[in-house]
């Protein structure tokens, strides 16, 4: 029997995902929806995307919550873990119970243990040979995605991948590893915002992000100008205003 629903959730996602790839597309904006509608479809609750800067390092650049970007973090200060064996190998990688792959991965295992996830898979954002990073998938049970999953995992990855390197084909191959590593700095940026907006407003980290991409979506404005402005406090009050509104609109 056909799940109706996940269905049509399946082609929101790739909707949302092809929405985002227009002239001047938003790098950020583009990876945090593939994680963010990857969690919606998939089964599992939450994800995080590296991709390799200029040297070759991978770096953050998206993730679904707070718990998935500390896994991430403690991945890349370690070297190792799923998603790196993964970005390497241009393969999808499955760890169906990360407690027992704890010698192999002892500071990722351990991270990702106590943030309460079981298991994981990665999938590489590849094309042709090329790959520019990869998704890491978290669920908090033990188990492998179903062969379902998987593809699908790899073909909304695919589109975004695309979407990138096909920059390539109407621009200088210069200027597409600028705008990647313009990406990988804009997401410094953004975490700064975060920050700022978690301290000032009532917002928690996530839904920070949330908000700033809203407000540059509504004014079209680049998420990269909308985070200057909160971080320089250029911006701030807009946020405060909007916050406002929602806790006198939120029934009591």
């Amino acid at each position: 029997m056909i799940d109706r629903q996940r269905e049509q959730r399946v082609s929101d996602a790739f909707v949302a995902v092809a929405d985002i790839l227009v002239s001047d597309f938003d790098i950020i904006d583009l990876l945090q929806t593939l994680v963010e509608v990857s969690v919606t479809v998939l089964d599992v609750e939450a994800g995080g995307i590296l991709l390799a800067d200029d040297d070759g390092t991978l770096q953050l650049v998206a993730s679904t919550s707070e718990q998935a970007k500390l896994v991430e973090v403690m991945q890349l200060s370690a070297g190792a873990g799923p998603c790196v064996d993964c970005f390497e190998a241009g393969q999808l990688v499955v760890v169906d119970d990360i407690a027992a792959q704890r010698d192999h991965w002892p500071r990722f295992s351990d991270e990702a243990l106590s943030q309460g996830f079981a298991s994981v898979f990665a999938t590489p954002m590849r094309l042709r040979g090329e790959i520019l990073g990869a998704m890491n998938l978290f669920r908090t049970r033990a188990g492998s995605p179903t062969t379902e999953d998987a593809l699908l995992a790899q073909a909304l990855t695919d589109v975004a991948t695309i979407g990138i390197l096909h920059e390539r084909t109407i621009r200088d191959s210069t200027i597409l590893a600028e705008q990647l590593q313009r990406a990988l700095d804009t997401r410094v940026l953004i975490e700064q915002a975060k920050g700022v907006l978690a301290i000032v407003g009532p917002y928690t980290m996530d839904e920070a992000f949330t908000a700033m991409r809203d407000h540059a979506r509504t004014h079209d404005l680049a998420l990269r100008d909308v985070a200057q402005g909160v971080a320089d406090r250029s911006l701030i009050g807009l946020f405060s205003i909007s916050a406002d509104h929602e806790r006198r609109d939120t029934p009591r």
